[in-house]
């Protein structure tokens, strides 16, 4: 008896501590380019896109910009020069075209997305929805309601054809291709990503959704999403993403650009789960014009490296930032997590919410910026990091950098480190729960102003993931 329970024991660890999204498809690439960097490799991706010359144009100087820039000094500093794009393949096709009717996608590319539950969320509560496979989208549909209100919701590959005008004045507008080493890679290969342009007044009550799937091993990902939101306008945008495990490490660098525009909102929800052989970063930067709000809501649960700092330029008077995020760091993961905002306008505000789970010897950082401007008078901003410590192996590290440059605005910054304490536990335990029942009940009350801000099918999924990750 003793014997039996102690393997069905073994077999429920062993299930627990697998990664749930970590099956590999059998997939074969329509097109596939050679594994390298070069500027051969630049031209084949941009000419087999039919991009127009200034695109082209556009790539290869981001590409001598990549050769030019050095590597990041700070975060996960060895983990990234593992990292040689030189040796990975940086484009795959999956499919000879984006398909609009889910019928049309490959079957083997359709039983990952079901596996993954994106179909069922499109029927339930989506506006629209873009799935990328590789390199680029394989499916994407929109409600008719979209259409009716004009909004305009597309793969990038297809928006950068279909409306060059309004993309060609917006792309690298708020993230410039020589920003920083991994920008400059993006701007140089990107591939696939989402287009959205939201029209003056219209709001839309239900979330647009992309969900992004790395399925080969040592292979880079480069999505570039571009959303504007015009005057009064409103969207919550919804992104997820996961891969397979391999012993080699892969590379995914997104760029996301936002324009927020006169008394309009944005939100921007992600639950970064990649598997820990992705390692990951990513460029995320608003423009927020006169009294528009940005929201990054910004969970880190995965990946072997993880640099990610959304930021908001609040460029308007009464302009409005938030950041919510939550980290967490388990075995062999180095999650480097923050957020930037930078006040230009009058009476702009920010509020930073920072939440850090460390344990089994990972580490989880917090690097922030908040910086008030000479103009920016009359501004607020408000720094929150608490971090929670699960063991005697792990770390968490707190580099916020704060200035104010005028007399009439105020800067708030307060930040906790603790270990769950054994007096918690043991009230928890005599009102009837199990220590590991304790242990998750105060774990989500820690991370609960994140996890409120979510649409509810992601919140359940990010309970049920950190769970996982508890076993």
């Amino acid at each position: 008896m003793h014997d039996e329970m102690k393997t069905r024991r073994e077999e429920l660890e062993k299930i627990a501590s697998e990664y749930k999204y970590g099956f590999v498809t059998d997939a074969k690439a329509y097109k596939k380019v050679s594994i390298g960097l070069n500027e051969t490799i630049v031209r084949e991706i941009s000419k087999s896109k039919g991009e127009p010359e200034w695109m082209l144009e556009y790539r290869l100087k981001s590409l001598k910009a990549f050769y030019e820039m050095k590597d990041p000094t700070y975060g996960p500093v060895d983990r990234i020069k593992s990292v040689d794009p030189n040796d990975m393949c940086l484009y795959i096709k999956s499919t000879d075209s984006v398909k609009h009717d889910w019928d049309e996608v490959p079957e083997n590319i359709k039983d990952t997305f079901n596996k993954l539950g994106i179909m069922e969320a499109e029927q339930k509560w989506l506006s629209g929805v873009s799935t990328q496979f590789e390199s680029e989208v394989v499916y994407h549909n929109n409600k008719q309601e979209l259409e009716e209100k004009g909004v305009i919701f597309l793969d990038t590959d297809t928006g950068l054809k279909m409306y060059p005008e309004i993309f060609k004045e917006y792309f690298g507008s708020v993230v410039p291709y020589n920003d920083n080493k991994y920008a400059a890679l993006n701007s140089a290969v990107w591939s696939g990503g989402s287009f959205i342009y939201i029209p003056k007044g219209v709001k839309l009550d239900k979330p647009l959704q992309s969900y992004f799937r790395i399925n080969s091993q040592n292979m880079g990902q480069f999505e570039r999403t571009l959303i504007i939101v015009d005057d009064e306008g409103f969207v919550n945008y919804v992104e997820g993403c996961t891969a397979p495990k391999y012993s080699n490490d892969s590379l995914h660098s997104g760029v996301i650009e936002i324009i927020v525009k006169k008394n309009a909102r944005c939100r921007y929800s992600t639950i970064q789960n990649w598997s820990n052989n992705i390692i990951n970063l990513v460029t995320q930067r608003a423009l927020v014009l006169d009294g528009g709000y940005m929201e990054w809501i910004d969970g880190n649960i995965g990946s072997g490296a993880n640099m990610k700092y959304p930021c908001c330029i609040l460029k308007g008077d009464y302009s409005r930032g938030l950041v919510i995020s939550v980290a967490l760091g388990s075995e062999n993961q180095y999650q480097d997590n923050g957020a930037k905002m930078i006040h230009l306008g009058k009476n702009s505000s920010s509020t930073i919410i920072s939440k850090s789970i460390a344990r089994k010897g990972g580490t989880v950082n917090y690097r922030g910026t908040s910086r008030i401007t000479k103009d920016a008078t009359g501004s607020k901003a408000s720094v929150t990091c608490d971090t929670l410590i699960m063991d005697d192996n792990s770390r968490s590290d707190t580099y916020p950098l704060n200035n104010v440059s005028n007399n009439s605005s105020s800067l708030e910054h307060e930040a906790t480190v603790s270990k769950i304490s054994d007096n918690q536990l043991f009230y928890l335990e005599s009102r009837g729960l199990s220590e590991k029942e304790a242990m998750e009940l105060i774990i989500m009350g820690f991370i609960e102003p994140f996890a409120r801000e979510l649409p509810l099918e992601y919140a359940v999924e990010l309970n049920q993931l950190i769970k996982l990750e508890l076993e």
